[in-house]
């Protein structure tokens, strides 16, 4: 499906973005990836203007054209008790601006039938304490997605992905943390990867704009005190 394809996939060297980029690569496609480890296609800290100009140089220098951009570099993750002004900002020039960036970057060469995928999280709707720096940059993103799927419109699909517990390591788990969950089960990086490769593919042509939630039905689901066994004991619900 996608031989002689070209992915830009950014923090692909594990987690989430290391399964994205290999499923691209079994299906046939060129994988560049760019990470803070070291040992991939480049190397470098998306925060930064520059690297990201360097980058997108040396892939059209070396292939011509770009067809996938996937936008998954994690962004820090503090609260409004610790998070620092310039921590703030880091983390919505990895989540917002980087992605921002990218998409201007590689605009002029992208292929016929290209498509960008940002992946946001169920933390653009609902959030725990002391999050603000991710909450906001996953936010952000979610937002961009649908204004990069206007003014790209005719040219590049953009859609974006918000996943809900993702255990990287591919823990399978049981008792209350799958039945939580009306999947029944946590999630792992092929549920996103999957989806990932099918907003690239020509399936989902007329798929644009949008913001797809794979949480296992965790956002869905409606949570009482004292409704269907949830109690509320000291300000954690059980």
């Amino acid at each position: 499906m996608f031989e002689n394809k070209v992915a830009v996939v950014t923090g692909g060297a594990k987690g989430i973005g290391k399964a994205i980029a290999e499923e691209f690569r079994k299906e046939g496609a060129t994988v560049c990836v760019i990470d803070l480890l070291p040992g991939g296609y480049f190397v470098g800290d998306v925060a930064d203007q520059t690297v990201l100009e360097q980058f997108a140089r040396k892939v059209i220098a070396d292939y011509g054209h770009v067809d996938y951009l996937i936008n998954n570099a994690l962004p820090l993750m503090r609260g409004i008790d610790a998070c620092t002004y310039e921590e703030f900002n880091y983390a919505l020039r990895v989540g917002v601006t980087a992605p921002f960036y990218l998409a201007k970057l590689f605009m002029p060469y992208f292929a016929p039938g290209g498509a960008i995928v940002n992946i946001s999280s169920s933390r653009d709707r609902m959030s725990q304490p002391q999050t603000e720096s991710y909450t906001a940059a996953k936010g952000g993103i979610s937002a961009l997605t649908h204004a990069l799927a206007v003014s790209l419109a005719g040219k590049v699909r953009v859609n974006s992905i918000s996943p809900g517990w993702i255990d990287t390591d591919y823990t399978v788990y049981d008792g209350p943390d799958a039945a939580q969950q009306p999947a029944g089960r946590v999630g792992n990086p092929l549920d996103i990867a999957n989806m990932v490769l099918y907003l690239c593919s020509d399936k989902a042509g007329f798929l644009t704009g949008e913001n797809i939630c794979i949480d296992g039905g965790m956002t869905r689901q409606m949570i009482y005190h004292n409704d269907f066994g949830w109690k509320l004991e000291k300000g954690n619900l059980s």
